[in-house]
């Protein structure tokens, strides 16, 4: 098992079960802290999903002022320090990595989006793995999903240490395909 350092920046989630409330909260805390907001939209079933990301400090001072705000409203939230920075381009949208001929792939799939994103930053830490597909909440009943690629040996080490970054209630399932069929890798990874 390979073990990658951290070095990304911060990153901050607060899932709130009003749409309005989501927006104020927003503002808040892009008031209180030079971040970057990177997801602020509603997300199945009817909730409201802020991802923002900064340096650790600025992150942890709009951390607390969105949960000052989002009060009762808050319905999950998550502070990730030294993110993975392919979790950050995921969420930004960034061309993500292909899966190759000879790799394996792993998939795991979770009930909230901040099990997603924790275990998707322990996945990419624990081991040499490349993030080739990521999906948070919208339409799949707020539930997140990310594929992973690499050696197969690198692909069950991720895929283990997402298993154990989660409380297991929280895990739906991991999957490993050893070597992927071109046509599933063209259509569907």
């Amino acid at each position: 098992m390979s073990t990658v350092t951290p070095t990304g920046p911060a990153l901050g989630l607060l899932e709130l079960e009003s749409l309005a409330r989501g927006i104020v909260v927003a503002d808040a805390l892009v008031k209180q802290a030079a971040v970057q907001i990177v997801v602020a939209e509603a997300v199945s079933p009817g909730k409201y999903l802020l991802i923002f990301v900064g340096p650790e400090g600025e992150v942890v001072e709009s951390f607390k002022a969105g949960l000052e705000v989002g009060a009762a409203m808050v319905l999950d939230s998550l502070h990730l320090p030294h993110v993975a920075e392919a979790v950050i381009a995921a969420l930004l949208r960034a061309e993500v990595a292909k899966v190759g001929p000879h790799d394996a792939v792993g998939i795991v799939e979770l009930h909230t989006v901040a099990a997603t994103l924790k275990a998707a930053d322990v996945a990419l830490k624990r081991a040499h793995v490349k993030l080739t597909q990521f999906h948070l909440a919208k339409g799949i009943g707020g539930k997140g999903w990310f594929t992973l690629a690499g050696v197969q040996h690198d692909v069950e080490a991720a895929l283990e240490g997402a298993a154990a970054a989660v409380e297991p209630s929280l895990l739906v399932a991991t999957e490993l395909i050893q070597r992927p069929h071109a046509e599933l890798r063209g259509k569907v990874l």
